[in-house]
């Protein structure tokens, strides 16, 4: 019988550690990518104005699922606020205007409004998607856009076309400043 011999055991386990990782990265991809029309829906704010997605074609759209759960999220709030104050009133050369549009997965309506508030969001476009299990984020905005991870961001044109997933927020903030209006 052969001897085990460790270096064996690290090819194997890095090999398998690789496979794991790309296996996870492919299943947490959202269902939905870029050039593919974003699915609309229909939505609540936390002040009880109702809006859909496409209320807001002709406009570039950031669709920004988060949750006042998710540390990663509560950590790039400051950097979508930035991008809602330096392009929410601008003007570009294909498009009306920009907004971000924010889809808490949540299970307390409370905590959400209170992290609305708590972390300076005063974009009007606020919605609540309520989740049943944030395992596998059962809810219906979420599930339309197979969304398995928060953050997950959409950049979405004036046609409504998903134009990247999970941009960098630095590559967002270069991409508007490109389209915009001299």
């Amino acid at each position: 019988m052969k001897k085990w011999n460790p270096i064996n055991f690290l090819i194997i386990f890095v090999v398998a550690a690789g496979l794991f990782t790309v296996a996870k990265q492919f299943y947490m991809r959202p269902s939905v990518d870029g050039g593919e029309k974003a699915p609309d829906f229909v939505a609540v704010s936390h002040t009880n104005f109702g809006f859909k997605l496409s209320d807001l074609q002709g406009k570039y759209v950031l669709l920004d699922f988060w949750g006042s759960w998710c540390g990663p999220c509560i950590a790039e709030a400051p950097e979508l606020i930035v991008l809602q104050e330096k392009f929410g009133t601008s003007k570009f050369k294909d498009a009306d205007g920009f907004t971000v549009v924010s889809v808490a997965v949540e299970k307390d309506r409370q905590r959400w409004a209170g992290a609305i508030q708590r972390l300076g969001f005063t974009w009007p476009y606020q919605a609540i998607d309520p989740v049943s299990n944030f395992r596998f984020f059962d809810s219906p905005i979420a599930n339309d856009y197979g969304v398995k991870q928060l953050p997950t961001k959409f950049l979405i044109g004036p046609d409504r076309k998903i134009i990247a997933v999970d941009m960098p927020m630095a590559e967002i903030d270069k991409f508007l400043s490109d389209k915009l209006s001299l």
